[in-house]
């Protein structure tokens, strides 16, 4: 698992330098495109993220004192919250969509839906693997599955200031 963690870790970090590239490139353009964003529904997301890492630790907790029942509620809500982010993004993706903004739109979106879109995707695989997790309940399950889902956190803690916030 940790050979996956570093590897995407790699991949996205990748994905943000060129990113900043492009940035610094066409600074107008990606200005002018960010002020599309809703930084509010990201910040949302964000929460709920940051939110889920803190119920994947706390399974990790009950896991560790021998608890699954508790560790199978908390990986339940880890879920939850990650359904939830799933939906934010969603929501977002229609209004964009609504609105005529495609990956076609210009080099900012193209990178907007290609970033969030590959994080979208590192999300449902962590939902996935937190609900094996859940249902084979063992501490090097959970352990090994929330590792994941924190760096899926640790990705869009840097996607939604990169995306949303830096001018």
């Amino acid at each position: 698992m940790w050979v996956l963690i570093l590897s995407e870790m790699l991949v996205f970090a990748a994905f943000f330098a060129i990113f900043s590239w492009q940035r610094a490139s066409d600074r107008a353009l990606f200005d002018s495109s960010q002020q599309l964003l809703n930084p509010v529904l990201g910040g949302v997301n964000t929460m709920l993220l940051l939110t889920s890492g803190l119920f994947a630790a706390l399974a990790v907790q009950a896991i560790a004192g021998a608890r699954i029942q508790r560790c199978r509620q908390m990986l339940a809500i880890t879920v939850g919250l990650g359904f939830v982010f799933c939906i934010v993004k969603v929501v977002e993706y229609a209004d964009k969509i609504g609105a005529g903004i495609t990956p076609d739109t210009n080099t900012f979106f193209s990178f907007y839906y290609l970033l969030t879109g590959f994080h979208f995707a590192h999300v449902l695989f962590g939902i996935g693997l937190l609900a094996i997790a859940s249902w084979r309940t063992s501490r090097s399950n959970v352990e090994t599955v929330t590792a994941f889902w924190h760096m899926v956190d640790l990705i869009w803690v840097m996607l939604y200031p990169l995306l949303y916030l830096l001018r």
